[in-house]
């Protein structure tokens, strides 16, 4: 049971808070505080502090509105205070990380009476190396003659003049105090390329050996997490922490109590995390200029001892998986009959996927072979950076000089981390899967490369629920995820098979306080259009949306495809588009602050989105009074993981279309309706253009899912 004092310190904070902020208890979130409170309050543990019993795991949904975050919080944080315990909060959102950070948790802070300390950890990625910085700002120095020969792993040293204004400013604001180093707090939007040469990863960085590790902005950051009760991340952050073994960078799990916001997402991340892929041309090219870089390298300095002898190994064996690479394109060729199709953003992506993950026996023996290879590339590039570390030490002589080292260490760990991923890649792609588990999906792409084409060699794991079961909720002190999406068709079943939850873990739906009925309504009006046949459907869509979408300010129209909706856009009045945004043209985030300065201006405007607008995107009030969707958002079938998935459900005597498709389907569905009502002052209309909600079986059970706003079915 959870103790008395516990409770007592919940309940306090939660009165005080709505009292400070005169506002009325929501049924739905009194509910999740307890729901929380109940399990994570109640751990038995051993004399160390650790949980000794079932993993502690509670996975909450919560409609939009509930006040997710006050919810949490309010339970979490004095929970673990009292287990002694740190609580990381991980989202699946940069937007949403910094809501907690700051705005949430100073507002809950100073509300509420509890007393904790927080902190905002970002990966490595987000922060600007001052090394590179001063490395881009002192062009021609010494140190780029051996970058140079490393352009192609992102040391490319020449800076136009619009770079060199940009890092001049940055190194004017560091030097002022006026900007910390972060990405996502400098003032203007910067280009990924622009980013891409400003930051480094663990593999390059010389860690305490830099000249600028006093000032370096991510390990200030890193500092202020080892003592605060509260650190919010993201997922990605949790799961590589998970994935070098936990406690690497975050706490320890078992001395860790985990919220997982957004939590509908953790499934993929984790997929994601374990991906791997490559591709053949680029790196047949990246082979053989590191084959001619070191060699030059060698020719310009006399090394003496074992750096030397490591180094002359490397062009000789990279021109040999080199070939190796060439047969395998050859192979990859042949084998591959690139189905057209698009990937989740609508770009076209040609595939070819193999059946059940299997490959073709002599693929797999290339495969190994090219595993075998980078395996040794991977040991020579190790224990080059590893003598390179005890150089830049100074203690042992390894025939250059302390600061050489330090500049050719960021060299080969770049080399070094290309090799592993690529070892990493064959790994998997040749793996014999074990019988009783589902098997990798395997596939390959047609991807451009300059002005030729290059193939990339994909494989990924189908479920993420034994990684996922294996390090985090056997191995946490407790976790708690939610969303306003888990559960599909009124269950968790779809959350428990992908997310892999114990079978203990506590479940719980809790409602939204939107009055639905009174605040939207539903129409599926009749078409005379069957969604299966595109071009009778995507012609009834030009036909009557105009008239639809009439007499509302903002409206957001949903499409699964991007073909449908170009196709949409193309074929309405050339008038009536110019209110059309249109999602590609611009970012998103352009895209939406164009939409709302058109209805801030008094007119009415239109947006076009697919998948990505689908869900957290943010439009209150007259920004959004009217969502249409096209039609019913299944799963793009040639979605590699997805049909593998669905192979192997079939395999086993399940049904992929009923236990995958329509699950997900109707969990993207939900997610759509959840644009409409964002406060509780909206109102607005759901219009949805896809008849099978009422003529399939399947479709009322998806119908019945959605929020219960009123519905108008003609």
């Amino acid at each position: 049971m959870i103790s008395t004092e516990l409770k007592t310190t919940i309940q306090g904070a939660y009165s005080r808070f709505l009292e400070a902020k005169s506002l009325k208890p929501r049924y739905g979130q009194r509910l999740m505080i307890a729901e929380i409170a109940k399990v994570l309050g109640d751990i038995d543990t051993d004399d160390e502090g650790r949980r000794s019993g079932d993993p502690a795991i509670v996975a909450v949904e919560a409609g939009t509105g509930t006040g997710k975050t006050v919810a949490y919080s309010m339970a979490a944080i004095p929970t673990a205070k009292a287990a002694g315990k740190r609580l990381v909060i991980a989202t699946a959102t940069v937007a949403l990380q910094e809501q907690i950070v700051y705005k949430d948790l100073p507002d809950l802070m100073r509300n509420s009476g509890l007393n904790f300390s927080f902190a905002l950890a970002k990966g490595r990625g987000r922060y600007m190396c001052l090394s590179k910085l001063d490395m881009l700002l002192q062009e021609g120095h010494a140190q780029t003659a051996t970058a140079q020969l490393f352009e192609e792993e992102g040391f490319k040293i020449e800076v136009d003049e619009a770079s060199q204004k940009l890092f001049t400013s940055m190194i004017e604001k560091l030097a002022g105090n006026k900007w910390d180093g972060d990405r996502d707090s400098w003032p203007n939007a910067l280009e990924d390329a622009d980013w891409a040469r400003l930051t480094t990863d663990h593999s390059q960085c010389t860690n305490r050996h830099c000249p600028n590790f006093g000032q370096c902005a991510f390990y200030k950051a890193r500092e202020g997490m080892g003592k605060v009760d509260v650190i919010v991340t993201n997922h990605d952050m949790v799961l590589a922490d998970l994935a070098l073994g936990g406690g690497a960078v975050l706490p320890d799990p078992r001395d860790t109590i985990y919220v997982f916001d957004e939590g509908h997402h953790l499934p993929d991340k984790a997929i994601g995390h374990f991906a791997h892929y490559t591709r053949l041309r680029s790196t047949a090219d990246w082979l053989e200029t590191t084959a001619k870089n070191l060699t030059k390298l060698l020719a310009q300095h006399p090394l003496p001892g074992d750096l030397g002898k490591l180094i002359e190994q490397v062009p000789e064996l990279a021109r040999e998986i080199k070939a190796q690479q060439q047969f395998m394109f050859s192979a990859c060729e042949q084998v591959a009959d690139f189905k057209p199709g698009e990937d989740v953003e609508g770009r076209e992506r040609p595939r070819h996927r193999f059946v059940a993950g299997v490959i073709p026996e002599h693929m797999r023996e290339m495969g190994i072979e090219l595993k075998k290879g980078f395996s040794r590339l991977n040991d020579l590039f190790t224990r080059l950076t590893d003598l390179l570390k005890e150089g830049m030490d100074g203690e042992v002589n390894i025939g250059i000089a302390s600061n050489q080292a330090e500049e050719w260490y960021p060299l080969f760990g770049s080399l070094l981390s290309r090799a592993s991923g690529n070892w990493e890649l064959w790994t998997a792609f040749t793996a014999e899967d074990p019988e009783d588990s589902p098997p990798m999906a395997r596939w390959l792409t047609l991807a451009e490369s300059g002005s030729l084409f290059d193939i990339e060699v994909n494989a990924s794991p189908i479920l993420a629920a034994e990684t996922l079961r294996r390090s985090l909720w056997n191995v946490a002190y407790g976790c708690l995820v939610t969303s306003a999406t888990l559960t599909a068709l009124g269950t968790f079943d779809r959350f428990r098979m992908r997310a892999g939850l114990p079978k203990k873990a506590v479940t719980a739906v809790v409602p939204s306080p939107f009055h639905h009925a009174d605040a939207g309504v539903l129409r599926v009006p009749d078409l005379k259009a069957d969604p299966r046949d595109a071009a009778a459907h995507t012609a009834a869509i030009i036909r009557e949306l105009p008239d639809l979408v009439e007499g509302s300010r903002g409206t957001l129209v949903l499409f699964s495809s991007r073909k449908q909706m170009q196709d949409v856009f193309d074929g309405l009045d050339r008038d009536w588009r110019k209110q059309v945004f249109i999602q590609g043209n611009l970012s998103k985030q352009e895209t939406l602050n164009k939409h709302k300065a058109r209805v801030d201006g008094g007119d009415s405007s239109v947006l076009f989105g697919l998948a990505s607008f689908a869900e957290g995107v943010d439009l209150p009030g007259a920004y959004c009074e009217h969502v249409v969707i096209a039609k019913i958002p299944f799963s793009v079938p040639d979605d590699p993981v997805e049909a593998a998935l669905s192979e192997w459900i079939e395999a086993r005597g399940g049904n992929p279309f009923m236990e995958i498709s329509v699950p997900d389907a109707s969990l993207k569905l939900v997610q759509a309706c959840g644009r409409l009502l964002r406060t509780e002052e909206d109102r607005g209309t759901i219009t949805l253009l896809d008849r099978r909600l009422v003529t399939q079986r399947y479709g009322k059970a998806i119908l019945n899912a959605l929020p219960p706003f009123r519905r108008e079915i003609s």
